[in-house]
């Protein structure tokens, strides 16, 4: 008999419930990403919207002495302006393109707060196939004002607000998802290794995005726009919400081959009750299969069957649970556990840093380092790739010390002197720039990456909850809302302050780490002065 391969061994050593585990992991890493990947566009067609009209007017210049004199107009699908698309041509197009990004971060940030609500009391698989679908849309609506010829502002900040409503459908379904199906062990790691879909959408989104955007920039929006709508068909095929979503599966697939058939109706409180039908030549029994047997709930009564053929009809069965099914938590009721106020107004401040990193850094290193739009798109993703790293080792440190916010608050102070040193040495040529670029994606993202999730799933099974894990979507869109009012803050903050010159943006962006950290000192004071370190991640996550 020949020996199995190695891989095949390593194939069969998981169990199911592994396998399960994996896919929800992977598959919430690939939605995400796709919300992200969607996102990005923006900030690398930014530059495609204004252009340089001095370069412009050079390069007609020299076409024109190349033609002995004669006219010699460029070839483009669109002539009626060289130096921008209105309405973004004008002086003031920092500002148009500033509140551009207000119209959609704000949008984000005010249905974030109801987005959580409304997930904890609807099927996330379909709340979520339903905003990646409205997002693929409105996506797909902005290259359409190229392909159409548009050039109405009021257009524009309409599929942003929308979009950025439909939008905050991703965030509290993914987090609720992973929490649902991760528990304690290794929370830190295991989230910040999947939090690395925020920069891996982004720099995905950047190359996308940066293949069309001086050819065809409409391009640029229609195929991410197609990408999250398709990846939202892939949700409501494959998502599985809860490990207990598959007790029903396995309980119809007992024993195929021995005669057994399962039967099911609707039991009390909307719980699926199934019984079993068993058949032998000598004997006839019912069992009846509880769900509350699967997950190890008691029951106070128990259906005694007939040993006749016909199967029982569900009127008569009565099932009493002997602990009440836990209710979703409150908004007031969300904000009362210890440590939600102090992140979610510490990541207002982070996220305002990152996100003006999102929609600013291309354009920023087009001006700084006189670089084109697809240049500047691509060197903007080392950003996000230091992002990755920085987020995987704050999630690895905070689980070996025990110390989120420690975590948090060292990696804020380290990153407010690393801008300035971006903002000097990014003049200096490309090779410090990027070395500088990974450095500050690491130490900004960190922070951001490990608040979002790991923080944000402790939260949301505070043992303050005395088990109830149906505050975790809430506590998550809390979170991520309050931090998305800094993050529609920081874009249009640097639309106005960079008509004064750059460096009054790096100031903005020093001045919000500071005040990030200082949200922190009273939950890093109370870290540091614990006699015994223990996890944060130990609490307990129980499953609902």
């Amino acid at each position: 008999m020949a020996p199995v391969p190695p891989g095949i061994r390593l194939l069969v050593s998981f169990n199911r419930d592994q396998w399960y585990r994996a896919l929800t992991f992977i598959l919430t890493f690939l939605l995400y990403t796709s919300f992200h990947l969607s996102r990005k566009p923006i900030s690398i067609v930014k530059s495609e919207l204004h252009r340089n009209c001095s370069s412009a007017s050079e390069l007609a210049s020299v076409a024109l002495g190349r033609s002995g004199g004669r006219e010699a107009p460029l070839p483009s699908l669109h002539t009626d302006n060289e130096c921008g698309w209105k309405p973004f041509d004008k002086s003031n197009y920092k500002q148009l393109l500033g509140a551009m990004d207000y119209s959609f971060l704000c949008a984000y940030a005010i249905g974030m707060y109801l987005s959580g609500i409304i997930g904890e009391r609807l099927p996330i698989r379909l709340y979520l196939t339903v905003g990646m679908l409205a997002s693929g849309l409105f996506t797909c609506l902005f290259g359409l004002g190229y392909i159409y010829n548009i050039h109405s502002l009021g257009f524009y900040i309409f599929v942003q607000v929308a979009n950025g409503l439909v939008q905050t459908t991703g965030w509290p379904s993914v987090v609720t998802c992973i929490g649902n199906w991760f528990g304690k062990g290794r929370r830190g790691l295991i989230m910040g290794l999947w939090n690395s879909h925020t920069s891996v959408g982004n720099i995905l989104g950047s190359l996308i995005a940066g293949y069309w955007v001086s050819s065809n920039w409409g391009l640029s929006f229609i195929i991410p726009g197609l990408i999250i709508a398709a990846m939202g068909v892939i949700c409501f095929l494959f998502l599985i919400e809860h490990p207990n979503d598959l007790k029903g599966v396995y309980a119809q697939n007992l024993c195929p081959g021995n005669g057994v058939s399962a039967k099911s109706w609707n039991g009390a409180n909307g719980h699926s009750k199934v019984y079993l039908q068993y058949k032998d030549n000598k004997t006839q029994a019912y069992s009846y299969l509880k769900e509350s047997l699967l997950n190890r709930k008691s029951y106070d009564t128990e259906l005694l069957l007939p040993r006749d053929s016909v199967c029982v009809p569900a009127q008569p069965v009565v099932v009493v649970k002997s602990e009440s099914e836990p209710s979703a938590i409150s908004f007031m009721g969300a904000l009362r556990i210890p440590g939600v106020v102090e992140f979610s107004l510490c990541l207002l401040f982070a996220k305002l840093v990152s996100y003006t990193f999102l929609f600013w850094l291309p354009l920023y290193i087009t001006k700084a380092a006189h670089l084109d739009a697809k240049r500047a798109g691509d060197l903007s993703t080392l950003f996000d790739v230091g992002g990755i790293v920085g987020g995987i080792l704050a999630g690895l440190i905070s689980d070996k010390l025990g110390k989120r916010a420690t975590t948090c608050a060292v990696m804020l102070l380290l990153a407010a002197p690393t801008l300035y040193g971006f903002s000097m040495i990014s003049q200096f040529g490309l090779g410090p720039t990027v070395g500088m670029l990974l450095v500050s994606g690491a130490l900004v993202n960190g922070p951001y990456a490990l608040i979002t999730t790991a923080v944000s799933a402790d939260l949301g099974t505070h043992k303050s909850l005395k088990g109830n894990s149906r505050a975790l979507s809430t506590v998550t869109a809390i979170i991520d809302g309050t931090g998305s009012v800094g993050a529609a803050l920081g874009p249009l903050l640097a639309g106005l302050l960079s008509a004064g010159g750059w460096d009054q943006v790096f100031y903005m962006l020093m001045t919000a780490d500071f005040l990030a950290l200082l949200l922190l000192l009273r939950l890093v004071t109370k870290e540091l002065s614990s006699s015994k370190a223990h996890p944060v991640s130990a609490m307990e996550l129980k499953e609902h």
